[in-house]
């Protein structure tokens, strides 16, 4: 496949510009960028196990967390592209994609399609606004996911030919991405994850199921030797009885 970034650009200029670029926003980052809530750290962490869940049966659907995507800007001046960093993100695309210090969609095969953002009281204006302009006019990303934690909110909206219109919730209450073959609702207060219809679980909830399993299993291995030192015993007694059957006989008989 060819990269996502416009035709009859020289890729070698971009990607040294986009490096610069990476490099300066990262310098520019204030202190408060590097903390997050207890919650968003939660959820963030609840996504990119599911994916990794769902990567096994789709390694063509690969999450990543927290990348600075830069793509071409509308204005065209390479030295300066447009900027975002969704708190995840998901592509689709049957290779590994590559990526380290940015996501640069001229130089990648594929563009994003679901970005996915936590908002908090300090975010609100920052996702909901300006994130989502990028989203929708910029990057035409397919799908956005924006979770409010404060107020419970889940709100999936999908890329239509005017701009980004809201999902409805099927039949089951959750919001479907056909292409990924996932649905997503709020469950105990997270953004959850089913997959070919299917709760993912997550890894505490993996580990207890586990350990159910291994402490149902000692128990029927326990119970099973149980239960065979007492034939073993009951087998021991029928042939004492025999033996000692047997000898009374033969003194009967002398």
């Amino acid at each position: 496949m060819t990269p996502a970034g416009p035709p009859n650009l020289d890729l070698g200029r971009i990607k040294v510009l986009y490096e610069r670029a990476e490099q300066r926003y990262l310098r520019a980052l204030p202190l408060e960028h590097f903390m997050e809530s207890t919650t968003q750290a939660t959820q963030r962490k609840i996504t990119v196990e599911s994916f990794d869940l769902i990567h096994v049966s789709r390694p063509d659907v690969q999450c990543f967390n927290e990348l600075l995507v830069q793509y071409p800007p509308p204005g065209g001046d390479l030295d300066k592209p447009g900027q975002v960093v969704p708190d995840n993100m998901v592509v689709i695309h049957p290779r590994p994609i590559v990526a380290d210090g940015s996501y640069m969609t001229p130089l990648q095969p594929v563009g994003p399609f679901l970005v996915i953002e936590y908002v908090s009281k300090a975010s609100v204006r920052k996702d909901a606004e300006v994130s989502y302009e990028k989203y929708e006019r910029e990057l035409k990303v397919p799908y956005y996911l924006l979770f409010y934690s404060d107020a419970d909110e889940l709100t999936l909206f999908r890329l239509g030919e005017e701009g980004y219109v809201t999902t409805r919730p099927n039949a089951n209450g959750r919001y479907p991405i056909p292409e990924l073959e996932v649905e997503v609702a709020l469950l105990g207060d997270w953004v959850r994850y089913w997959f070919r219809g299917e709760l993912l679980p997550l890894p505490g909830d993996l580990l207890k199921e586990r350990d159910a399993e291994r402490k149902a299993r000692l128990a029927a291995e326990k119970q099973a030797e149980t239960e065979r030192q007492a034939r073993q015993a009951a087998e021991a007694e029928i042939a004492k009885l025999r033996a000692e059957l047997a000898k009374v006989k033969g003194d009967g008989a002398a």
